[in-house]
């Protein structure tokens, strides 16, 4: 042993007892996350999606929209008959009503038409409809003094609005009669009802005092419902129960991610353990590797959570896959190991091997930080977990597995041993006797890839990355039915420089948007405007109602003196009846509105006041055609001030721009390893990056003769195999005074241990995961068949090989 061979040893050890202390810490960490439930996973699935950029007000619009359903849950309970369906509904409610703190009925809407009353008492003489204000203008003040009587005498003079004398002229009923056309729920002995192919549900709205993304909530919560819904249907047989909510797609996805991350996570790790059962048929290198594991795991967890404050579930999904790529570092060891004479320790065996070590790691980082580049907080954190397990299980190899692997520690299996002598038999592109054969298979393989890659197509839509249980998609899209339910994700968002200004240009939007309504692209808008027309509006409403009805019009009498006569009334009448209409026309605000009880529903309509500005939202309802979304954007440029958000539209173009950007992160990728590599292989550092280049053409190409869309998780999926697929060129290429055969040994465990993890991956039902794993599967195997055609030449030109090698070392 040399002079700094005591000293090294020494400081080896003071490593390793410093990083057991640093294990423990982490270990306790996690402790205290879990028993505490602080590190309950996230569920919701708009965590991982970008936000607006550059766009505080419109990233406040979204949330607005989102918010305002994330918390309830609608439930319809329906039947032909109206007394079963209620019977249904209070047994759907008694079922709950043990659980209030955790989910109960929102208030009722019984008394919403004395709401109404309350609210426009004071102003109804300035709300006037469309069609009113219309008719105001043509009619003759005869005709609306035989109106006024009608609805005083007449059995068919519509509905009444408390006493006539406060609407004469039947306006503010009209104008409530429109207003209640904006949904089709209607009160019936005190309940909400809509009626709809012949039945009659109850419509009952249900709030959460969880939140809707809790994973404790959402186990309490569903079954709660479907209990409540068999008690329902006990009842009546008969009746229908819909039920929405995010919960139930919350609660469905976060079900579906919790079980893949135990069969991926179980998956691999069984199939690492049985790999290096057979390789070294003993128990030490297997908890080995499971301890460099298990550090990875915890080291990323730790860390994730003081970064971000939370894990998503996605996150411990995709991180279930580190436990492919995590135990490559202690596999390189072990098999080098066998490989190494027993004379060589294992300190020094180290020494020798941190060079590889060091570039194994970076690599895999540079893949990894090619997905925190994106701006998906979901990839960001998955990146950051992935690279920090990485990071903490090289750690433990670097500290502990030279204090407890010795030289005669591990002895290879037949299984083994045959699997390293496999490399013998693996054909050589760059050389030997069958170089003639090789180049016309690789010439057409490369073709049919070609081929495939003209064949492939981008798709870059959002809704083919979503993947709902067809029941809960089915239950939401009948509600939106019977309900007329606005979109969430798209809508119009108008600013201005005050309150009025905005309300102003909500009417002309409306104005525009009249045609495609007349055409069944829309069935109507949702505004704050339809509640409380702007300033300017309801003066023009009130001097139009004073010119049409109150005061004398083209030599005639006006309409309310025409009424008095018709009834015997003096003139004293016709101005107290003035003075009672003129005191009912009161300026209304939206803020005066919004703070009552009947402003509720349209609340999270109106943004206020926000960045230098007033903005709200003009929601659309019952839109038909998805495919005619140009025209509602076509409206937005006409009107000053209105923006056309559309959220699933936008997502989707956020993730074709960065699908581009990751490809040309992908090439710098390439560039960027190729110099790191080329500073200890120089020459030779093309052959470690042809394995990964080629069989991501070929991965791609096969998508394309597939038919598969290339999407933004393909581009990603293909940085990690470049980050991995460049490990096994690490492996073959390290010096030739190590048995190549181990360094096979290691590459083939390796590549196993990851298909296995990115296979399961490439099963699970989320798309995303889906598109990614797939990808790594078939884009890793090939990495393995390849690499070894390239970093491994036949035996006539292995002395120069190694000579060229030793020469760039030494």
């Amino acid at each position: 042993m040399t002079k700094s061979g005591p000293k090294a040893g020494s400081l080896q050890r003071r490593l390793a007892a410093l990083w057991l202390l640093a294990v423990l810490l982490l270990a306790g960490h996690n402790a205290w996350l879990w028993l505490g439930q602080r590190a309950s996973p996230d569920t919701d699935i708009l965590a991982l999606l970008p936000s607006s950029r550059n766009d505080a007000v419109l990233q406040q619009a979204f949330s607005h929209m989102v918010d305002t359903s994330q918390q309830k849950v609608v439930v319809l309970v329906g039947d032909a008959d109206w007394e079963r369906a209620t019977r249904a509904a209070d047994a759907y409610l008694a079922a709950l009503r043990p659980q209030a703190a955790l989910v109960a009925p929102m208030a009722g809407s019984a008394q919403l038409q004395e709401q109404w009353l309350n609210v426009f008492g004071n102003s109804r003489t300035l709300l006037l409809t469309e069609a009113q204000r219309a008719q105001l203008a043509q009619a003759s003040p005869q005709q609306w003094s035989q109106q006024a009587l009608a609805g005083m005498y007449g059995a068919f003079g519509g509905p009444k609005l408390g006493a006539w004398q406060d609407d004469p002229f039947g306006l503010f009923a009209g104008w409530i009669q429109e207003r209640a056309r904006e949904t089709p729920v209607r009160p019936r002995d005190g309940r909400l009802f809509v009626e709809r192919d012949g039945k009659s549900y109850v419509l009952l709205l249900l709030e959460l005092k969880a939140s809707a993304f809790s994973l404790q909530a959402q186990e309490q919560v569903v079954p709660l419902l479907a209990n409540a819904r068999q008690a329902a249907l006990a009842q009546a047989q008969a009746a229908e129960v819909v039920t929405g909510g995010v919960v139930l797609h919350a609660a469905a996805a976060g079900e579906q991610a919790s079980g893949e991350m135990a069969t991926i996570g179980t998956g691999s790790l069984i199939g690492i353990l049985l790999l290096m059962w057979l390789s070294f048929r003993s128990l030490k290198p297997i908890l080995y590797i499971a301890a460099s594991i298990a550090v990875g795991c915890l080291g990323a967890l730790s860390v994730s959570m003081l970064l971000f404050g939370h894990v998503h579930l996605l996150t411990l999904v995709f991180g279930a896959s580190l436990i492919g790529i995590a135990q490559d570092y202690g596999i390189y060891f072990l098999c080098a190991r066998l490989g190494t004479a027993e004379s060589v320790s294992s300190p020094q065996l180290f020494r020798q091997l941190l060079p590889g070590l060091a570039l194994m790691l970076l690599a895999a980082v540079i893949g990894y930080l090619g997905l925190a580049a994106t701006p998906f907080p979901g990839l960001q954190q998955m990146a950051v977990f992935s690279a920090l397990g990485l990071v903490f299980a090289w750690l433990t190899v670097a500290c502990w597995f030279p204090q407890l692997v010795g030289p005669k520690s591990l002895r290879a299996t037949r299984a083994a041993d045959a699997l390293s002598r496999s490399i013998e038999r693996w054909p050589d592109f760059l050389g030997g006797h069958a170089w003639h054969l090789m180049l016309p298979a690789a010439v057409g393989v490369i073709g049919l890839c070609l081929a495939g890659l003209v064949k492939l197509q981008a798709s870059d839509d959002i809704r083919a990355l979503q993947k709902t249980p067809q029941a809960l998609l089915d239950d939401q899209i009948r509600i939106g039915k019977l309900l007329d339910m606005a979109a969430p994700v798209q809508f119009y968002l108008v600013r201005g420089e005050s309150a009025d200004a905005v309300l102003q240009q909500e009417e002309q939007l409306a104005q525009r948007l009249q045609p495609l309504v007349d055409a069944h692209l829309i069935s109507g808008v949702q505004a704050v405007s339809n509640w409380v027309p702007s300033q300017a509006m309801q003066q023009r409403n009130l001097a139009l109602l004073q010119q049409s009805l109150l005061d004398a019009r083209d030599g005639q009498p006006a309409a309310l003196a025409q009424v008095a006569e018709a009834i015997g009334e003096s003139s004293q009448w016709v101005a107290g009846m003035r003075a009672r209409l003129l005191e009912r026309a009161r300026p209304m605000t939206p803020d005066a509105f919004l703070a009552s009880a009947a402003g509720e529903a349209t609340r999270h309509l109106w943004l206020g006041k926000v960045d230098g500005g007033y903005a709200s939202i003009v929601a659309l309802r019952g839109l038909s055609d998805y495919r005619r979304l140009g025209e509602l954007a076509e409206v937005a440029a006409k009107v000053p001030g209105v923006q056309w958000v559309d959220k699933v539209g936008e997502i989707s173009s956020v993730l074709k721009y960065y699908r581009q950007y990751m490809g040309w992160a992908l090439l710098a990728a390439y560039a960027a390893i190729f110099a790191l590599l080329s500073l200890r292989y120089r020459r030779r550092a093309w052959r470690a990056l042809a394995p990964p280049l080629l069989a991501t053409g070929l991965t791609l190409g096969l998508f394309g003769w597939l038919g598969l869309p290339l999407q933004l998780f393909h581009v990603l999926a293909a940085l990690l195999v470049l980050g991995l697929g460049v490990d096994y060129g690490i492996f073959l290429l390290e010096p030739a005074r190590r048995e190549r055969r181990y360094a096979w040994l290691t590459v083939c465990l390796s590549a196993v241990s990851a298909l296995l993890s990115f296979g399961l991956l490439a099963l699970s039902g989320s798309p995303p995961l889906h598109a990614f794993g797939l990808t790594m599967l078939c884009g890793m195997l090939l990495v393995w068949l390849l690499a070894p055609c390239f970093t491994f030449p036949n035996r006539q030109h292995r002395a120069h090989e190694g000579n060229e090698h030793d020469d760039h070392v030494h």
